[in-house]
């Protein structure tokens, strides 16, 4: 019997790899006529960031592509990057960079396996139908051999998939659990069957700050397709700037970021804007997946009193409703979510230390964290909006 043997393959550019071979793998459920599950792994959305120097040289997201083939033919890829920093990643290393260095290590470069700036989960190891096993494993086991010739210090793949997490644990590397935010659709017929659902106090809350958000002086216009214009994103770009400037000191995107995505992904986005005085105001940027509409990007020009909810949480899971989606995934952080209907989910990444001292160290760390984050999402969950439910209810 013939031996199998598998190439693996790094890569400067997608334009070397192709966006039928790189989608074969990324997103075959396409094949029906549907969207991609995840939008953020297609070749048109990592091609975007590339093509506009949002990623590449000076930006500390060096891509590093990394592919597999079998006899000639793709089989697996995965959005491989050199990274000279921490930043963009969401699932935060940064404590980890300090300690190795105090010790007397070199931190940086590291190989992450990522989408950049994307806190969404999804595939990270992108495998070509029929080749999930050895795909798989050629991606993890090509990306330590990377790094060991290298003399890297790391591999992180970050908000993989549960499923993923346990290949790669049973691969050696080490599973870190975090949480975040997601709404789920429970077969709402409409906006006020999601209130029905919420307790009374929530439900009032809720329906006041729309009324809030709505009283801003202008409307609020959802906006997809060709219905999203040059000069939306002109309006939109000095939004990012302003949340980039306040929360990054310097935006992750360039402007002709959103060009491209125009160019070819305005059918898979939402773009809800608030238009005062015929000029907005405020925005929020959604990426719409197969079941998920995923909440991106925010920023203001002015302050209005809950303009923020309404763009981002409360337009969202209307749209979301309205279009028969089944969850909203609003991005990182904020417990302020858990009051407007959006619960704590677990997140996963994978991590692969070359010093077996600090690997150690980072186990029992991780173990650590996890009862913590265990522990934080029950008692998240109790504090929901959701009505509880009786005995007489049932």
């Amino acid at each position: 019997m013939r031996e199998t043997r598998i190439e693996i393959n790094i890569h400067d550019s997608l334009s070397e790899i192709g966006e039928t071979d790189w989608d074969a793998c990324a997103c075959p459920e396409v094949a029906d006529g549907g969207r991609p599950h995840d939008p953020f792994t297609t070749y048109r959305f990592l091609h975007a960031l590339e093509d506009s120097g949002s990623v590449g040289p000076g930006t500390g997201w060096q891509p590093r592509y990394l592919t597999a083939w079998m006899d000639g033919e793709l089989i697996a890829a995965a959005p491989l990057y050199a990274k000279g920093h921490s930043q963009g990643e969401y699932i935060f290393d940064h404590n980890w960079a300090h300690a190795y260095e105090r010790a007397g290590g070199r931190y940086y470069p590291k190989l992450q396996i990522a989408v950049p700036f994307t806190p969404a989960s999804g595939r990270r190891f992108l495998v070509r139908p029929g080749f999930e096993e050895a795909g798989q494993a050629a991606l993890i086991q090509g990306a330590i051999q990377l790094a060991e010739q290298h003399g890297l210090s790391s591999v992180h793949a970050t908000f993989c998939t549960e499923e993923e997490a346990k290949v790669g644990e049973s691969l050696g590397l080490l599973h870190r659990v975090t949480d975040q935010f997601h709404w789920e659709n429970r077969s709402y017929a409409d906006f006020e069957g999601f209130l029905a659902d919420l307790s009374s106090r929530k439900r009032k809350t809720i329906r006041k700050e729309r009324r809030t958000a709505q009283d801003f002086g202008g409307e609020i216009r959802a906006l997809t397709g060709d219905q999203i214009e040059p000069e939306h994103w002109d309006a939109f770009w000095a939004f990012y700037q302003d949340t980039g400037s306040r929360k990054w000191g310097t935006p992750y995107l360039t402007r002709a970021f959103f060009d491209c995505v125009h160019e070819t992904m305005r059918e898979d986005m939402v773009l809800v804007l608030a238009i005062r005085d015929g000029r907005p105001v405020a925005g929020a940027l959604n990426f719409i997946g197969r079941e998920t509409l995923f909440g991106r990007y925010w920023g203001c020009l002015e302050d209005h009193p809950c303009l923020h909810f309404e763009l981002c949480y409360y337009q969202a899971i209307d749209w979301a409703i309205r279009h028969g989606l089944q969850r909203v995934e609003a991005g990182a952080q904020g417990d302020h979510k858990l009051a407007r209907g959006y619960l704590p989910v677990t997140t996963h990444s994978l991590h692969w230390v070359a010093d077996k001292g600090f690997r150690r160290a980072i186990a029992q760390y991780l173990e650590s964290e996890r009862e913590a984050v265990d522990q934080e999402i029950e008692i998240l969950t109790s504090y929901g909006p959701f009505r509880k439910v009786t005995s007489e209810d049932t």
